[in-house]
């Protein structure tokens, strides 16, 4: 009889919480439709970002990415939002890579807010030996990359959200030669001394 007691308050306490989740909207989940109209892009940037980086021997990696800020633009907050961009090169239907990440959970984004930034970079691009390498290669310089933003919720399809040219910006500096900073440091307290 305590074996059948334990199994029915189980299942209550089971009921009770999925009518708990239902009725706060915890296990409520979006359409397609609503998610299109929940949000806008904001900040979008595109660019390209360190993959890997190795001083000696010397090797750069960098992959093209988007960089963006989500507004939410509904009444209600938004949770659960994924966001996948698909990265190729122009006038090639093969993929250059992707990029997938839960950007919005946990903490829901309430009506009228902006997320902190968001980073979708592709898991492939360019390799050379530094960044003047990289600058200067004739591939990189003349084929132009294009990334598809998507984004999905809990329950619904991916809606498009557009499609962007990846600039040629490298957003990556190089460190300076192990001892170069002292190096400089002194060059301006002698300079400092000589024009005192």
């Amino acid at each position: 009889m305590k074996k059948y007691a334990f199994i029915l308050i189980i299942i209550m306490l089971g009921v009770v919480v999925a009518i708990f989740a239902y009725v706060t909207g915890l296990w409520k989940t979006m359409s397609h439709e609503d998610l299109e109209g929940a949000f806008e892009i904001v900040d979008m940037e595109t660019k390209w970002v360190k993959k890997a980086y190795q001083p000696w021997p010397p090797v750069l990696k960098i992959v093209p990415a988007l960089s963006f800020r989500v507004k939410n633009i509904s009444e209600k907050p938004l949770k659960y939002v994924y966001f996948n961009a698909n990265f190729r090169f122009q006038d090639d239907f093969q993929n250059l890579g992707d990029a997938f990440l839960e950007a919005i959970r946990g903490k829901p984004l309430m009506p009228g807010e902006t997320s902190d930034p968001i980073l979708l970079k592709s898991n492939y691009g360019y390799e050379g030996k530094n960044l003047e390498h990289i600058k200067t290669n004739p591939v990189f310089l003349t084929k132009v990359v294009k990334a598809k933003l998507f984004a999905k919720s809990q329950g619904s399809q991916y809606i498009p959200l557009g499609e962007w040219e990846i600039s040629k910006k490298i957003d990556f500096k190089e460190p300076e030669p192990y001892g170069m900073e002292e190096q400089q440091k002194k060059k301006k307290e002698e300079k400092k001394e000589i024009h005192q």
